[in-house]
């Protein structure tokens, strides 16, 4: 397989699963547009073994193998995700800590279906979600990881609360709960009302504390925005206002986040990228 052709598959990956995230990162240049959607289809990877692989344990352990083996430069060049991976380690100064990483947050879905404090979550969130900004820094900012480590990983607590506020209903389904059961205790909102999928005044709490936290983390995230590169800065911003804008959305739906799942209209989308 030709590296072109390779990018072109991981652009449709990114295309067909993440509208948000395509719409935002197509305002890159080229060079570092591919070099997103590759890493974007590393993450998607491992997430769809997680969500669903018939046997995701055997088949993650084979990808941290894989991955092993690409890092020592042994892969399957016919295998898009590495051909075009393989360019981005070679093109820019990439570690391979915040990979790991993900493999390892995802990994955690299979060893645990319920967290007990924010804290537990913002370790999960560190895991599957700020390590995509880790991983994305060395594209977006060469040469400057260190100022912008910090606001890169608050970006990714706020995109993942996000998605779990998001998806309870979905992630119920898998037998998982995100939202920490301390918080749900403060509140007095029982496991069993949120299986049987009540907006409560109770859920609205515990919804909303989640979404401050979220909002809390957007806000640092921000603060540093200016450290990238123009031609970086309003793609990472618009992704960020783009994803805080589903918090708005489900509210405006009366926090009906259950038989249905809440996205951006192209049309705020237009709204929000427009004002940058």
């Amino acid at each position: 397989m030709e590296l072109k052709q390779a990018y072109l598959v991981c652009e449709e990956i990114i295309a067909a699963n993440s509208k948000s995230f395509y719409k935002s990162f197509s305002m890159l240049p080229k060079e570092k547009r591919n070099a997103v959607w590759a890493i974007y289809t590393f993450c998607r990877t491992v997430d769809d073994i997680v969500d669903d692989g018939e046997d995701p344990v055997m088949q993650l352990s084979l990808f941290k193998r894989e991955f092993a083996d690409f890092l020592a430069g042994n892969f399957d060049r016919s295998n898009p995700m590495w051909l075009a991976l393989n360019d981005v380690f070679e093109t820019y100064d990439m570690d391979e800590t915040p990979y790991a990483c993900m493999i390892a947050g995802q990994e955690m879905d299979l060893l645990r279906k319920s967290f007990r404090t924010v804290e537990d979550v913002l370790d999960y969130s560190y895991h599957v979600a700020s390590s995509v900004g880790l991983m994305l820094l060395p594209v977006l900012a060469p040469g400057k990881t260190a100022v912008l480590k910090d606001g890169a990983i608050a970006l990714g607590y706020a995109m993942q609360i996000t998605n779990i506020l998001r998806d309870i209903d979905e992630d119920l389904g898998l037998g998982r709960i995100y939202l920490p059961s301390e918080l749900m205790a403060k509140y007095n909102l029982c496991e069993e009302d949120l299986r049987k999928r009540l907006v409560t005044p109770a859920f609205v709490a515990v919804w909303e504390e989640m979404a401050s936290e979220a909002e809390f983390y957007y806000q640092k995230a921000f603060e540093t925005i200016h450290e990238y590169p123009v031609s970086s800065r309003i793609p990472v911003k618009g992704a960020g206002l783009v994803y805080r804008e589903i918090l708005t959305t489900i509210r405006k739906k009366d926090y009906g986040v259950f038989g249905q799942k809440h996205f951006v209209t192209d049309q705020s989308k237009q709204q929000i990228l427009a004002c940058l």
